[in-house]
């Protein structure tokens, strides 16, 4: 567990690390170079890199926190790769439909596997499920998430590629969009975001614009004509209030 300085989340849990590249979106991979670096600081966790590990030692974490907290589940891996086995899968979602005093946010470019198995995990109204969505190629995978028994069901357009016009948001709860940073950032239009925020106010889905991006992240800011869009689905009160006073 650690405390995360993604603006959309409190902490990260990372029952797995590490992954392989699917798709554009995957080229710049913040969590692969993050990996490196703790490899090389001598970090036990990350001795494999960026090789795909299971951690199971690190399963009952969620259990030992007493306030309620929202987590980012494999910020630095994707719980729906395909060399995770179904068994394991089963035993995060066992942690997380036991701690409902939580909201676990789970994110996945592999789509097509989580339909797949979908029907075998039990979807407790804590568990918000996305999928990244970078460019037109990868709009595909909105279909297969409508699909699954998720109470809460998210969108990460991050890093915005491209233009990204007619989105079927039906059945979409929340969008979050932002821009590509560190030293290969590729750039974001302005226009791209403004388009689909437009967009989720017509289908009256929440938005939320993470960055900018760009080398330096921090000094551009994350403000979208003068105002910081922060929405979010509706949490539980406890919750709800803990996230506020972060923002």
């Amino acid at each position: 567990m650690a405390k995360s300085k993604i603006e959309w989340t409190e902490l990260t849990w990372n029952p797995t690390t590490g992954c392989t590249k699917v798709s554009a979106g995957c080229k710049n991979c913040y969590a692969e170079d993050f990996a490196f670096r703790l490899q090389a600081m001598g970090n036990k966790k990350y001795k494999n890199g960026f090789n795909l590990t299971l951690h199971p030692d690190t399963l009952d974490t969620p259990r030992h926190w007493k306030a309620s907290r929202i987590v980012f589940v494999n910020s630095m891996s994707d719980l729906f790769h395909e060399d995770i086995p179904l068994d394991y899968i089963k035993k995060v979602f066992k942690v997380m439909n036991e701690t409902t005093k939580h909201i676990y946010q789970v994110l996945t470019k592999r789509a097509e596997r989580l339909e797949e198995l979908s029907n075998e995990l039990c979807w407790s109204n804590n568990i918000w499920m996305g999928v990244s969505v970078e460019d037109e190629k990868s709009k595909y995978r909105i279909k297969h998430l409508k699909r699954i028994k998720a109470k809460i069901k998210f969108l990460s357009l991050e890093p915005l590629l491209c233009a990204l016009p007619k989105l079927n948001l039906n059945k979409i709860d929340w969008v979050i969009v932002g821009g590509e940073s560190g030293k290969r950032a590729r750039p974001i239009n302005k226009e791209w975001v403004i388009d689909i925020k437009n967009q989720c106010e017509k289908a009256n889905v929440k938005f939320f614009f993470k960055q900018w991006g760009g080398m330096n992240k921090k000094a551009n800011g994350r403000e979208l004509n003068g105002k910081y869009y922060n929405e979010m689905p509706k949490l539980k009160t406890e919750t709800q209030s803990l996230f506020a006073n972060s923002l």
